[in-house]
């Protein structure tokens, strides 16, 4: 009777409670360079006008809580409604900010007790564990699920060797881990180049990049085999002046970082799972593209990709330096490997670009973002097709993930094939996870993992993107209650 008392208040309770909470040799590399403006131009036109009427629709299950969150227990499923929903109270987000930033978090006892409510509540829900052992745990839960994981030790952003160096040791680590795991488990190692090569070097090599764009007759006397890294329409504003040349210590900084990556790469050979090399601003973004290309030419297996680098759809020059990057590979015979994601750093980029007069990199509107995106994702879908290149399609958007699956059966492309997988953060779209899970698609969560205070700047980043016009928890939300309130049902009538 107790029992029964207490379901039917939890069933009366919950809509209330939710509303409250509102290695490969290469051929030479110059070719890469000999491409024509014809064909440039030709296949870019070809990609530029696709839209979501052009494309069939698929059937992706979006609305059976049941079937979706099988796999998920109820206590799980009510804590992460719960957590999503904090994410999008507004004013909770503005005061954690500013409590993260304020001279509060230099009194030890108040920082503690700010990173001990962080941790049993956003960071329990958005990140993976602490270490490689909890994250390795982690990726066997998902792989129970039938997801993969992405591990993504949450390093970025240092300014001296000794910090590189460590942080070189913890990616080796985390690549080192997966040989205990079932290959089934972990599709991907993530990296960002600013935690293996100074920030202050990675602007310094970018400067160099963006005038060597602006005037041909620059000798970059460091520069490796790479690939095509700027588009006609690429942002060069960063560069107003003609940068010195590096100095000899830069150069040995800029080696260092080479031996760090090329480490890596030998090591992901090795355990037999690939590179993920994240972007970043605009900034620092043309030398991690040089880095990442220049290991993309000289490490991958036959026709499959080890690194993969990563398209932000949002900036403007996107599509074209994709096409451009890609056409430049597959001439001298490297099948590249993309993530495609939508962009992470709106914010800094508007800033940057109005700082110094010049308008945003960024498109003026959602619209035009999600275009792009589409475009790319069918670009590369019809180069998986012909066997050609591989993508993962990390989106939260529902329609872009419907699009890309339809074009992927119209084309042929296998459901198992993994130069197709798609992607979600960890803790976010289980909705759409699921669904491309059940689908048949590989499906991988990004898996970032680290300490509380290493989390920070990325759970900051989650709580943003979760509220606004830009929030992607909506359908989660929804079908998690929905869930919820048939299982309390259930219990309910089955006890009567």
């Amino acid at each position: 009777m107790a029992k029964s008392c207490v379901q039917r208040r939890l069933l009366r309770d919950l809509p209330y409670a939710f509303r409250s909470l509102s290695t490969a040799p290469s051929p030479s590399i110059s070719t890469a360079f000999s491409l024509t403006n014809r064909v440039e131009s030709d296949v870019i036109k070809q990609h530029n006008n696709i839209n979501e009427t052009s494309i069939p629709t698929t059937t992706l299950n979006l609305e059976d809580g049941k079937e979706l969150f099988s796999s998920v227990s109820s206590t799980k499923l009510l804590r992460s409604s719960l957590t999503l929903q904090m994410a999008t109270f507004e004013p909770m987000v503005d005061i954690g900010t500013w409590v993260m930033n304020s001279n509060l978090m230099q009194v030890p006892i108040f920082k503690k007790m700010v990173f001990k409510i962080v941790e049993n509540t956003f960071y329990e829900h958005f990140c993976a564990g602490q270490d490689v052992e909890a994250v390795g745990r982690t990726a066997l839960k998902l792989r129970e699920s039938g997801l993969k994981g992405m591990l993504d030790y949450g390093l970025e952003h240092v300014d001296d060797n000794e910090s590189c160096d460590q942080n070189f040791k913890q990616f080796l680590q985390t690549i080192e881990s997966t040989k205990s795991l079932p290959k089934s488990s972990v599709s991907f190692v993530v990296a960002k180049i600013t935690a293996i090569c100074p920030m202050s070097l990675l602007k310094r090599v970018s400067d160099q990049l963006r005038w060597e764009a602006k005037d041909s007759s620059t000798h970059l006397p460091w520069k490796q085999r790479t690939l095509p890294i700027f588009s006609d329409i690429s942002p060069l504003y960063h560069t107003q002046k003609k940068p010195s040349p590096l100095t000899l210590e830069e150069e040995r900084d800029l080696n260092l970082a080479h031996e760090r990556l090329q480490k890596l790469c030998e090591a992901c050979v090795e355990a037999n799972v690939p590179l993920l090399v994240d972007a970043e601003d605009t900034i620092v973004q043309p030398a991690i593209d040089y880095l990442n290309y220049w290991a993309a030419i000289k490490y991958h297996k036959d026709d499959e990709p080890i690194v993969f680098g990563t398209i932000q759809a949002y900036l403007k020059d996107a599509k074209e330096r994709m096409i451009q990057t890609k056409i430049a590979a597959e001439k001298i015979g490297v099948p590249m490997g993309f993530k495609l994601v939508r962009g992470a750093y709106m914010s800094s980029e508007n800033k940057e670009a109005a700082s110094l007069g010049f308008d945003s990199p960024i498109f003026d509107s959602l619209d035009q973002t999600h275009s792009c995106y589409n475009n790319c994702a069918s670009f590369m879908l019809e180069k998986v097709a012909d066997g050609l290149g591989a993508i993962v399609l990390a989106t939260h958007n529902v329609d872009s993930a419907k699009l890309a699956a339809a074009k992927a059966i119209e084309l042929g492309i296998e459901k198992g094939n993994n130069k197709l997988q798609f992607a979600q953060l960890y803790g976010m779209s289980e909705v759409l996870s699921f669904a491309l899970r059940n689908a048949g698609f590989q499906v991988s969560k990004y898996l970032p993992f680290g300490n509380v205070e290493l989390i920070m700047p990325y759970l900051l980043r989650r709580a943003e993107e979760n509220r606004g016009l830009l929030s992607t928890s909506i359908l989660d939300r929804q079908l998690m209650r929905k869930e919820l309130v048939r299982r309390i049902k259930s219990l309910e009538f089955n006890k009567s």
